[in-house]
Formats: structure tokens, sequence, C-alpha cells
């Protein structure tokens, strides 16, 4: 579980251009962003998110409450997470008392253990390099878009969510 961030703005990735030629790049004023809070079930590769104004207690139980009600058989959910302060909410920890969820805290400062950033990156890859989007209503469905069929890159996220990592010694 984790959240996302991106802003209404391009992300130029890479490209060619003609050595002596210019090339314009359109770009957006201003810093709209679309706040996504999710999870991935590794299983079935198959995202739970929301779109929410704030990603803070409120949004993260009710992401809780999604993931209980993708999960009606379950008698446990793991969530494995960051250490983001909304995690650890007096609120949050009031939810779980009785919530089927159990969260379990990667350590300070190793994103790489979350697979979901790998989801994150692979979203921003498809979705926002190297695109221009007019308008902030065409950013946010680009990015409902890519959610709402995610059998369409199972493919790719068969390979990139593994679980298998390698230990490197110094």
């Amino acid at each position: 579980m984790d959240a996302a961030h991106p802003q209404h703005n391009p992300v130029i990735a890479c490209g060619w251009i003609k050595r002596g030629e210019e090339h314009e790049v359109p770009t957006n004023t201003g810093r709209q962003r679309v706040n996504i809070n999710g999870a991935i079930d590794l299983e079935r590769l198959e995202p739970v998110v929301r779109f929410d104004d704030t990603i803070n207690a409120d949004s993260t139980i009710a992401l809780f409450e999604q993931l209980e009600r993708a999960n009606l058989v379950a008698t446990w959910i793991y969530v494995i997470c960051d250490n983001a302060p909304y995690y650890r909410s007096r609120l949050v920890q009031e939810y779980l008392k009785t919530s089927r969820i159990k969260l379990v805290f990667l350590p300070p400062y190793a994103p790489n253990l979350n697979l979901i950033e790998r989801l994150w990156k692979f979203f921003k890859k498809e979705i926002l390099y190297n695109r221009y989007f007019e308008t902030f209503a065409e950013f946010k469905a680009a990015c409902a878009a890519f959610f709402a069929d995610p059998g369409r890159y199972h493919r790719e996220l068969r390979s990139l969510l593994t679980e298998n990592f390698e230990i490197v010694s110094e």
C-alpha cells in the first residue's frame, strides 16, 4: 500500500531532437495533482485504488474498507506499507482494532521493498511520460483509465511485481 501524487504537468522522460532544431514542449500553468491511494494484490495483480482530495487517516481507512470488501473470504489481510504518519495515526489504529487488516511496516528508507512503488513507476511511464494533457479533467481521466482495466498490463506487471529479491553483500 502506498500513495502517489502525479502533477498535471508534462513529464519529459526522453526524446530526440535533431541538432540545430528546436522543439516546443507544451506545458500547463498551476500545480494541480491527483492523489491516488492504493494497494495491489500480488497474486492477482489487481490494484485497489482511490482518488482522494488528500491522503490522510480518513482516506486510508476508506482504502482499508475497499480492501476488506474486495477480500470477503480472507480471514486476515496483510498490508505492507511504509511509515507514513497517517498509517500510525490514532484514527487508523482504532480502526485496525476491529478490522481484518494487519499492517506490516517496512524499514525506514526502504521504498525498494514496497512493490507498489514499481506499479507507480510503471503507471507514470505508461500514462504520464512524454504526454501533454490540456485540461486537468483529461489528465485525471487518463490516470483513472489506467486503473480501470489493469488486466491489459498483466504481462508487464507480472515481470515487474515479483517477490524475488536478490541479497547483495557488501
